[in-house]
């Protein structure tokens, strides 16, 4: 249960890692041929509009991989927590009724 979570967090950073990547990339593209194309004619404008949407396209498909890991990585999160739960539910009562009566005692202080 912990490896599989620490696999997908592994996963997870390389996608990250990835997009930045990706992002970076598309802004240095973007500012290279918008550099390129102040001196080009309006076919040159065209050019460029056309490499900057396919490297922004390219870079939403990256979010959206980044997005999907993320909710994969939530959900196996929140079954793992669910699982440890339904095993021990004294355990998790027992930490329910500590932080109760850390706050509690926190909040009577004041």
């Amino acid at each position: 249960m912990n490896t599989e979570l620490i696999a997908q967090k592994g996963t997870i950073e390389s996608t990250k890692h990835k997009l930045v990547a990706d992002i970076r990339s598309v802004a240095e593209d973007a500012d290279h041929l918008l550099k390129k194309a102040s001196t080009s004619t309006t076919e040159g404008w065209e050019a460029a509009r056309t490499q900057i949407g396919a490297k922004l396209s390219e870079a939403r498909s990256r979010l959206d991989d980044a997005r999907i890991a993320v909710t994969d990585n939530a959900r196996s999160a929140a079954g793992s927590t669910n699982e440890y739960a339904e095993d021990n539910p004294w355990k998790v009562a027992g930490l329910a009724l500590a932080v109760g009566l850390l706050i509690g005692v926190l909040s009577s202080r004041r």
